[in-house]
């Protein structure tokens, strides 16, 4: 869903973040001020992988460019990074200032990351160098990371693709029926929070009494990978434990948590373009190569180990608006790379589908078409190779889009629901009512199919639309047709 007009989002009240703690510097014994500080974490890590970040301050005078150097001892090899020119020479690595963050006050902090392979062990570097002047960091050798603890799962169904179906353990069928909680995706990059509104228990309570058993959880690309332009409080480390202590809170109620990818980096300008900046703050028309098969390599591999969590790549794709022909925009779609009418390079749904498996996580991956997701005309045609044999086709309609009919519906959705599973990630309409959504729920009851309402936020119907009025599930005139259909067709 293209979100309500800024000034809505800005406005919202009673945000909630959830976060984690990070790695403290030591400072030395004399209580004296340490000429830099370095807080070095491993924010996610896998069975041959990880991610890291550094958080560099700087307590000697200012400076107009910066190096930091250290040592790895266990097999680790730095294999791409942001915020920082990286590189590595045996095991020494370093990490320069780019262009537009080389100036360091003092008191002044600046934060990098990176992903990186490893073998053997991960062990936390003891010794860091700025500029050639050694830090004070945590030197405690005992808390070498180990692999990250999968949340816990709950009731939540381990859930996988048996032909044109999403099946649990023992092979029956199951739909993903619920909403979409958004928040993740703007309120970190807006620098208010994490999450717009409560997520705490009594908030997904509300949720599963409405007998949802999905949510869908948008989420931001530069949040996520901790990049400078995020406060970070908001970002790295404190994104991804709340992102986990929210699935965690999700699947305890025996609910299936939809990681999504909404908001990404790169800038677009051309037509039906949400905005000119370059950074993760409105729907662009495809991901970005440079960012965005990083975070699903992170977060596949954070997730991996928890069959309950399904994946959607890429919230609502439209290089249709962007390119000259429908082919060119389906090639774009799969493909990526250098698409015309895009500024950026682009990463395809087939390199995201790689970075997830990459990372060896098996999970559910969902994808959807062209024009914000309501095109799914040659999706079969153009559907990426997936070795799991997990792809879900993903699909978006409101009461204002072009394929917002049975007939499209029939003559479009029907055939690849034949072939594989179809979720609607979100159904909704502006009118503050439910006609149109009752529509589109009995025509996928019809056939057994998924779909999750937009959204459990507490905006305005017609601007959002929104579900609720307050989080403790009070339905809006619009959210009464899904809340009371769910309860029939789930009691």
């Amino acid at each position: 869903m293209r979100h309500p007009p800024r000034s809505v989002l800005l406005t919202v009240t009673g945000a909630v973040a959830l976060v984690g703690s990070a790695l403290v510097p030591v400072v030395s014994a004399s209580g004296a001020t340490p000429a830099c500080t370095v807080q070095y974490a491993v924010t996610s890590q896998w069975d041959a992988g990880f991610q890291g970040s550094v958080t560099i301050t700087n307590n000697m005078d200012a400076l107009s460019s910066w190096s930091l150097s250290f040592d790895f001892a266990g097999g680790q090899k730095v294999t791409q990074g942001w915020n920082a020119k990286w590189s590595q020479a045996g095991t020494t690595v370093t990490a320069a200032n780019e262009s537009w963050n080389g100036s360091l006050a003092t008191g002044a902090s600046v934060s990098a990351g990176f992903l990186g392979s490893w073998s053997g062990s991960n062990a936390v570097p003891t010794a860091f160098r700025l500029n050639g002047t050694t830090c004070n960091v945590d030197a405690d050798p005992t808390p070498t990371p180990t692999p990250t603890e999968p949340p816990a799962t709950g009731s939540a169904p381990a859930l996988h693709v048996a032909g044109n179906r999403i099946v649990d353990a023992d092979g029956t069928a199951h739909r993903l029926l619920g909403v979409n909680r958004s928040g993740g995706e703007f309120m970190c990059v807006q620098g208010y929070g994490i999450w717009d509104g409560p997520v705490d228990d009594a908030a997904i309570k509300a949720i599963a009494d409405w007998k949802a058993d999905a949510v869908r959880i948008p989420l931001n690309e530069e949040c996520w990978l901790g990049l400078s332009n995020i406060k970070p409080e908001y970002a790295g480390t404190n994104y991804i434990d709340a992102v986990k202590d929210l699935v965690a809170r999700v699947e305890s109620y025996g609910i299936t948590p939809i990681l999504e990818l909404h908001w990404s980096y790169g800038q677009y300008t051309g037509n039906s373009a949400g905005c000119s900046d370059v950074h993760a703050t409105c729907q662009k028309p495809m991901p970005d190569a440079q960012y965005a098969p990083s975070f699903w390599s992170s977060v596949a591999g954070t997730f991996k180990d928890d069959p309950a969590a399904v994946f959607d790549l890429f919230n609502e794709p439209y290089p249709d608006r962007a390119t000259s022909t429908t082919t060119q925009a389906w090639q774009c779609w799969r493909d990526g790379g250098t698409c015309s009418g895009i500024g950026y390079r682009v990463a395809g749904m087939q390199d995201l589908v790689d970075a997830v498996r990459g990372a060896g996580a098996r999970n559910v991956i969902m994808i959807g078409g062209l024009a914000y997701s309501n095109d799914l005309s040659q999706w079969l045609t153009y559907q990426p190779t997936d070795p799991a044999g997990d792809l879900v086709a993903a699909y978006h309609v409101y009461n204002f889009n072009t394929c917002s009919t049975e007939s499209c519906w029939n003559s479009t959705l029907a055939p690849v629901a034949a072939q594989v599973p179809l979720v609607a990630g979100e159904i909704g309409e502006n009118t503050c009512s439910h006609a149109f959504v009752d529509q589109v729920m009995k025509w996928f009851d019809d056939r057994g199919l998924s779909y999750l309402g937009w959204t459990w936020n507490t905006w305005d119907c017609s601007s959002g639309p929104s579900l609720i009025s307050d989080y403790s599930g009070t339905p809006t005139a619009y959210g009464v047709g899904l809340r009371d259909h769910l309860q029939a067709v789930n009691p």
